[in-house]
């Protein structure tokens, strides 16, 4: 037995010492690369196109944005019959009309950067979901929600800028009644399969006030007022604008641009 272990140690160090002189050889074939340098790392083209911000002071649009409501009047859009929109345009804004139902963005899109204000009246009446609703619809099929939560409970999956009936929001960031808020939306459209399930779903980021309520959110399927999300395949599709039947006051809209992506 003695004999028999000393030669497997024998042959164990053979091997070994084999190992190593092949991993020498590798080494000596395979050199180490040259020095780097930090132009190695670096290139110039392309150059991302130029786009001119908008103007702070006067809350104008990017130089590349589809301007879709610019203060006088609502010819980018039509209701959802396909009939002029008969939401009332004043003062640089226009409000929800409830007795003429949802409008939508003439132009269909799939990707883009969607900027959009909306102010609820001062004078708001009304609690929970029956209290300044409205809602923003991607591609006519996914709603982010517009509310009046300033100091108003509801259940989180409707609160504002949640996708509804899906996924609350991080964060409450609204401003008083009175007062503009602001939403900038990143929205991603779905890619489907031949069998119209998703290869990858749709996502979208919301910013309120300067604060991320969604972050790269994966949207489930439509948000539906009664039931659970459906997964329906479509390609691009217009903005939707929601005039909901609580009985509150209605909201106004302004400022809204979006840049395809």
């Amino acid at each position: 037995m003695r004999n028999r272990n000393f030669t497997i140690k024998a042959t164990l160090a053979a091997m070994a010492c084999t190992a190593c002189v092949n991993l020498s050889a590798q080494q000596k074939e395979y050199p180490q690369p040259e020095k780097m340098t930090p132009g190695m790392s670096e290139y110039w083209t392309p150059q991302p196109k130029i786009v001119t911000p908008g103007d702070i002071k006067t809350n104008s649009a990017p130089s590349d944005a589809i301007v879709l409501f610019d203060g006088k009047d609502l010819s980018a859009w039509e209701s959802t019959n396909g009939q002029p929109a008969q939401w009332t345009v004043h003062d640089g804004v226009f409000t929800v009309n409830k007795k003429t139902g949802d409008i939508q963005t003439k132009q269909k899109f799939n990707n883009y950067q969607l900027h959009i204000e909306w102010c609820v009246p001062e004078n708001i009446t009304g609690t929970s979901q029956g209290r300044g609703n409205s809602g923003i619809f991607m591609q006519g099929m996914y709603e982010v929600q517009v509310l009046d939560c300033y100091n108003n409970e509801t259940y989180v999956n409707g609160q504002t800028g949640s996708i509804y009936k899906q996924t609350p929001p991080l964060a409450n960031a609204m401003r008083k009644p009175g007062e503009w808020n602001v939403y900038d939306i990143i929205y991603t459209a779905p890619v489907f399969k031949e069998d119209g399930t998703y290869r990858v779903p749709p996502s979208i980021t919301v910013i309120q006030n300067g604060i991320v309520l969604q972050n790269n959110t994966t949207i489930l399927g439509t948000t539906e007022y009664i039931g659970f999300p459906k997964v329906v395949p479509h390609g691009a599709g217009p903005i939707i604008l929601q005039s909901h039947g609580d009985p509150s006051e209605p909201i106004s809209f302004r400022n809204i641009w979006l840049r395809e992506l």
